[in-house]
């Protein structure tokens, strides 16, 4: 009994491989990029990924549903100081906008992006500024920040009833290796954004973060909101964990992935279910071992993990759950490697995970 378990556990393992190896195969993706499977639940195969160029040096991504059947992935290229335009549906290069520079329309070392409305909002980290261009022209509409950004990085909006609540992670260095705790009470950057269609304002809030234990940011640069729940979640590079403030900035006591995370945990995407139902995505950054980690919205238990058949070395996430293109319940994007974004659907990670997910 125990020979045949043995053999039919083989056969079972040998059959999934040769199935996912021709997926991967019809998806054209090289055989040159396949990779030692890393320590996760399922792998999930990408079903595109867009043309790479490493000297790009991509850090995060944002989806646009434009009109016009327009579904652009835009991506932020640091190296090149530019913005990169997908087509979200199957990753065909659009256009490339900006260059290096202090000037509005271009860009110095753009790291987090969001999209708010028919807007794209740019962090900026060495010009020390969030800038927002128009879509689908991209021109540059507002400049923001430079008087109180040092070193900013991600970014998450939310509408609200005043307009839409921003807010920047700004991973400063302290002034000297001794600073005390209290210096680093400012690691999120609050901005409150006014949005008409052809106009965008912005003012400054104000300075958050907690400075006890627990709570205290050390090496941030993800951040998501989720409005439902009153929640921010807040990656912390250098202790593994998200950290759970709420939406005035005050830290919650809460921490997400405590001991799961094996080594950053990087990109973080909010998955929206019906019913108040969702999940959060995130990364554990790895250049070998990159796994994706599915969290419960409501109990933040973790649910499992995925990983791509190529994608390692994860930064920035982005999620959509809008049905378009080849996506029946949307799509999750994923950086890879630096030099391009990989497409995953979500429906396959939806039904992989079992997860309680009916569309909004």
């Amino acid at each position: 009994m125990t020979c045949c378990n043995s053999v039919r556990r083989i056969f079972l393992a040998s059959l999934y491989l040769g199935v996912a190896l021709l997926l991967i195969q019809c998806q054209g993706i090289p055989w040159s990029l396949l990779r030692t499977p890393p320590d996760a639940d399922v792998t999930i195969v990408e079903t595109f990924l867009t043309e790479r160029r490493e000297a790009d040096d991509i850090d995060s991504p944002a989806v646009w549903h434009g009109p016009g059947g327009r579904h652009w992935l835009i991506s932020t290229a640091k190296s090149a100081h530019q913005l990169i335009v997908h087509d979200a549906v199957n990753g065909k290069l659009i256009r490339r906008v900006g260059g290096p520079g202090t000037e509005a329309g271009q860009f110095q070392r753009p790291n987090g992006i969001v999209v708010i409305g028919d807007f794209v909002i740019v962090v900026e980290r060495d010009n020390h500024r969030l800038q927002a261009l128009s879509l689908p022209d991209l021109e540059p509409v507002a400049l923001l920040g430079a008087e109180v950004l040092r070193a900013p990085y991600g970014i998450a909006a939310a509408h609200g009833e005043d307009g839409w609540d921003v807010w920047v992670t700004d991973s400063y260095e302290p002034k000297s290796s001794s600073a005390p705790a209290a210096e680093m009470g400012e690691r999120l950057r609050r901005f409150r954004l006014q949005v008409s269609e052809t106009q965008l304002t912005g003012e400054y809030v104000g300075a958050f973060g907690d400075t006890t234990k627990d709570g205290y940011l050390r090496k941030v640069e993800s951040v998501a909101m989720d409005p439902l729940l009153g929640r921010m979640l807040v990656a912390d590079e250098s202790e593994g964990v998200i950290k759970v403030y709420d939406l005035e900035g005050q830290f919650t006591g809460q921490l997400v992935g405590d001991g799961v995370f094996y080594r950053q945990p990087e990109g973080v995407a909010l998955l929206e279910c019906a019913e108040g139902r969702g999940y959060y995505l995130a990364t554990d950054q790895d250049y070998v071992k990159n796994r994706f980690l599915i969290f419960d919205r409501e109990n933040l238990a973790i649910r499992g993990t995925f990983s791509g058949a190529v994608t390692v070395n994860t930064d920035g996430v982005a999620l959509t759950g809008r049905s378009f293109g080849p996506f029946t319940r949307g799509a999750f994007y994923a950086v890879h490697d630096d030099g391009n974004v990989a497409a995953f659907d979500l429906a396959e990670i939806i039904a992989a995970f079992g997860l309680d997910c009916g569309p909004r």
